[in-house]
């Protein structure tokens, strides 16, 4: 099943009583990016992972296309086209590059459409250190080297949505820069739908169409990014 658009329909989510992300909505369509801002604490990351199935939502409604797959697992949603790069990359130390990527291929599994065999070419394509490192344990890459495994690990299932928590998140300038392209390069060319949550403003708004700033749980702020420059934007993260 191929996910043309993802929504979430006043989600909110919390823990044990207290809510976290109260009556979020908005929708991203394929070949679209979107950003969440925010202070730390407001909610973004329980957001992703709601979004993904990793934290159940309280409330409202997570669409894929128009089926409600609110109460699905996180591993059914990943057949259905999500990729997450979760904050602090999560990858597989003991594991080599090749290795952990092929483990992303696991996701697939159950996938309608031709049975994937193989680290699709085009991962090394968006990535020419993974082709180069792919024996290296992980554990022994950079921040910047970890990172893009992360993302190429989340790439080899073919998603329709691409989901990253703080991409930028202790990398060098240069690995940002090409994070940055080959993000940009995924839309135009993949029509893979981007949503991240960053705090690096330049770089959000290089990826992304429209931006929505979340505070105190619920949405304070949004617009598109060609409108609003993110000095415009960044006094409404600190209210």
């Amino acid at each position: 099943m191929s996910v043309n658009t993802i929504t979430l329909d006043r989600v909110s989510a919390g823990y044990g009583l207290g809510r976290v992300v109260s009556d979020v909505s908005f929708t991203i369509a394929a070949g679209e990016a979107a950003t969440i801002l925010g202070r730390n604490g407001v909610g973004k990351t329980t957001l992703l992972r709601t979004l993904v199935g990793l934290h159940p939502a309280a409330g409202g409604r997570v669409l894929f296309d128009e089926e409600d797959v609110t109460r699905h697992r996180a591993f059914d949603r990943a057949r259905r086209g999500i990729g997450y790069v979760p904050q602090g990359r999560g990858i597989f130390q003991h594991l080599t590059v090749a290795q952990n990527l092929e483990l992303g291929l696991t996701a697939c599994a159950g996938r309608p459409g031709p049975r994937r065999r193989g680290i699709p070419d085009h991962i090394f394509d968006v990535f020419p250190v993974l082709d180069r490192l792919r024996h290296r344990k992980a554990g022994l890459l950079s921040g910047g080297e970890a990172q893009q495994l992360s993302i190429g690990r989340a790439l080899v299932t073919e998603p329709t949505i691409l989901i990253l928590d703080e991409p930028t998140e202790g990398i060098q300038p240069s690995v940002v820069q090409q994070i940055q392209a080959a993000l940009v390069d995924i839309r135009r060319e993949w029509h893979v739908a981007v949503l991240l949550v960053e705090q690096y403003l330049d770089f959000a708004w290089s990826v992304a169409d429209r931006f929505y700033v979340l505070r105190g749980g619920r949405i304070a702020g949004q617009g598109r990014t060609s409108e609003q420059r993110p000095e415009t934007v960044a006094h409404l993260l600190n209210v």
